[in-house]
């Protein structure tokens, strides 16, 4: 770690009060180089946390989490509050393998009170927290800190109006306002009004006023003024929508200003009832490129802290993103019923340039992924063509609607599936190991997983003309890199066998197929002959050529980038068990646990999923004959 001016004095949160404003200043900083600087190096979500460096130091001035709860929204806002609770020297080993997540997490620490890497859960955890304590009669504070485009989700506004509903004191909310979402100017006025509505001197009239006005006109009187209270307060600020769900609005506060921060903080712990505090900060705060470009620094790779310039080396082969949304316009052109809706994801899911082409046929939702499905399933009514595209780990949340609105009803609505299989640093929350086994038992639904990019066109152009709930999963990163040609439509359900062998049948789908391949030459130099199957339609398998692998071949290996329990290799196990078939059969794939982060080589070579070691399996296993049925 360079050295630091402040940073280097401080051990944790308890020192910050040993500080002065000068110092704390000189300690932001700090803060900011040291995130600047590892996530340069490690990758991470740089603009997120350089813009809450202020507002964490006045919340850790202000509350203690030894006692209070502070809950973090979207945990990857939590840098700064890693590195002073307790984890500043670890900090340099975040999202590495082995290393601390990037996002908050319960396991690693006793100031992670609540582990978070989707977003909008902020509020419903503090409020469960605070209803326990009060259950307990503990007290302490809870603290959501939302934000990030994290008050879009539904679930934030279902949690505020529980909170209003449920009215408890010593429960804070603070709206993390980074112009990403919510965007009400800031100027004097509104630091100063605030200021008045959080002292006491204002406070205690306020309900001295409130008291005398029921013992003499009675509680109606109260709610007129009241009224009044909030019309006047509609004038100057954005909060009415929270007072009418019962919490005293704050702000808006400028984010950036510590000691203004600590002192609405230690005013507001005087205030009964919910409350929200309003703070408005800059995205990438502290860091010219990031401030420049918000998007691009919401989460970056490697780059170069100097020109913050990407370090990886660009590829000539395009990414699988890159290649779903260029197919997708050339499709749009051909057809104009072809829609697009993403929850928040647009360029992450390569969609920008179908945005710019057809701007009425692009739904960017939010971070909405219920609302997401059930709009396309409504598009869908209407005879329109939507492609869905969800990251894996975010459809998790559109389940019911995928079940409910869109298998059930047969609604023609296309999954585009990005980010499926382990996807690295981002670990657990953000790994998409499961759609296929949560997909699979949904009746009405294709699910595919094309073997390369041109697949993937095809896919995408039988999917759009199928009339059929059709998923289609890829992986994150570059495609394979074959030349693309012409769309062509793939008969559903069928299979395509690549290379024919005698001594074991692999069936592989998605990315696994390019590995069975090397794996199959690998082998084939010492003396072994695999069959590979390119199992792209997961559901419904090609029965025909199953039935003819297992006449032909005593042992079937399977592939697949997800979770083993309930995957592509169980329902090949269910095939064999149901048709009263002897073969034996392995299968390679994610096994029962939560894969931690790093480097997506990393963990598939510590899942025994590598080239390397799939093959070793297999040659053990060919020499000695000893297959079993793995569970």
């Amino acid at each position: 770690m360079e050295d630091f001016k402040v940073l280097d004095r401080i051990n944790d949160y308890k020192d910050l009060k040993l500080l002065s404003k000068e110092e704390i200043e000189l300690l932001s900083e700090d803060i900011r180089n040291y995130i600047i600087d590892v996530t340069s190096r490690n990758g991470g979500h740089i603009g997120p946390s350089l813009g809450v460096v202020e507002l964490t130091i006045a919340l850790l001035l202000s509350f203690d989490p030894e006692e209070d709860r502070i809950v973090w929204d979207i945990g990857h806002q939590s840098y700064a509050y890693k590195i002073l609770t307790g984890r500043k020297e670890l900090f340099k080993t975040l999202r590495q393998y082995k290393g601390i997540s990037g996002f908050t997490k319960r396991k690693e620490s006793k100031y992670d009170h609540f582990g978070a890497g989707h977003s909008s859960t902020s509020i419903s955890a503090a409020l469960g927290m605070r209803i326990g304590k009060d259950i307990k009669r503990e007290g302490g504070y809870t603290i959501a800190i939302i934000g990030d485009g994290a008050m879009t989700a539904g679930q934030a506004f279902e949690g505020l109006n529980n909170a209003g509903w449920l009215d408890p004191s010593k429960f804070i909310i603070v709206l993390n306002d980074n112009q990403m979402s919510i965007s009400p100017n800031v100027g004097a006025i509104y630091t100063y009004f605030n200021k008045i509505l959080t002292n006491k001197v204002y406070q205690k009239p306020r309900n001295a006023l409130k008291k005398a006005v029921e013992r003499i006109f009675g509680s109606s009187a109260v709610k007129i003024l009241r009224k009044i209270e909030e019309y006047a307060k509609g004038l100057f600020t954005p909060g009415v929508i929270f007072e009418e769900l019962g919490f005293t609005y704050i702000g808006p506060m400028n984010g950036h200003s510590v000691f203004d921060l600590k002192e609405t903080f230690e005013n507001v712990k005087s205030m009964r009832g919910p409350i929200l505090v309003h703070v408005v900060t800059k995205k990438g705060k502290g860091y010219k490129p990031a401030e420049e470009n918000p998007v691009s620094y919401h989460g970056m790779s490697p780059f170069d802290k100097i020109t913050g310039t990407p370090v990886k080396k660009k590829s000539n082969v395009p990414t699988w993103s890159k290649v779903f949304g260029d197919a997708l316009v050339e499709l749009a052109e051909i057809d104009e019923k072809v829609v697009a809706i993403t929850p928040a994801m647009k360029e992450g899911s390569g969609l920008v340039k179908f945005a710019e082409r057809f701007p009425d046929r692009f739904f960017d939702v939010g971070i909405a992924e219920q609302h997401a499905a059930t709009f396309a399933g409504g598009l869908a009514v209407e005879g329109l063509k939507p492609v869905l595209a969800y990251y894996s780990t975010f459809l998790q949340r559109g389940y019911d609607q995928v079940i409910h609105d869109l298998a059930i009803q047969e609604l023609p609505v296309v999954l585009a599936i990005d980010r499926a299989g382990l996807v690295g640093e981002d670990g657990p929350t953000h790994h998409g190991v499961f759609d296929i086994a949560f997909l699979r038992c949904i009746p009405n639904i294709v699910i595919t997983a094309p073997k390369d990019e041109q697949e993937l066109r095809n896919l995408l152009y039988t999917g759009i003309n199928s009339g059929l709930l059709f998923a289609i999963r890829y992986p994150r990163g570059n495609a394979v890199g074959v030349e693309l040609k012409e769309f062509e439509k793939i008969k559903i359900g069928t299979w395509e066998v690549l290379e024919e062998g005698r001594d074991i049948a692999v069936l592989a789908t998605g990315k696994y197929v390019q590995r069975a391949l090397q794996i199959r030459k690998r082998l084939k130099s010492k003396g072994y002959n695999l069959t590979v199957v390119n199992a792209r339609f997961i559901k419904p398998m090609d029965t025909k050529v199953l039935e003819d692998i297992l006449k032909t071949h005593e042992y079937i290996v399977t592939m697949e980038d997800g979770v083993l329990n309930g995957g592509f290799g169980s329902s090949v196990v269910e095939y064999v068990v149901d048709n009263n078939h002897k073969n034996v059969i392995k299968r390679f794939g994610v096994p029962d646990r939560f894969v931690e982060h790093g480097k997506i080589n990393q963990l598939e070579e510590s899942l025994g999923l590598s080239v390397e070691k799939i093959s070793e399996d297999l040659e053990r296993l060919l020499k000695r004959r000893e297959f079993k049925v793995v569970g």
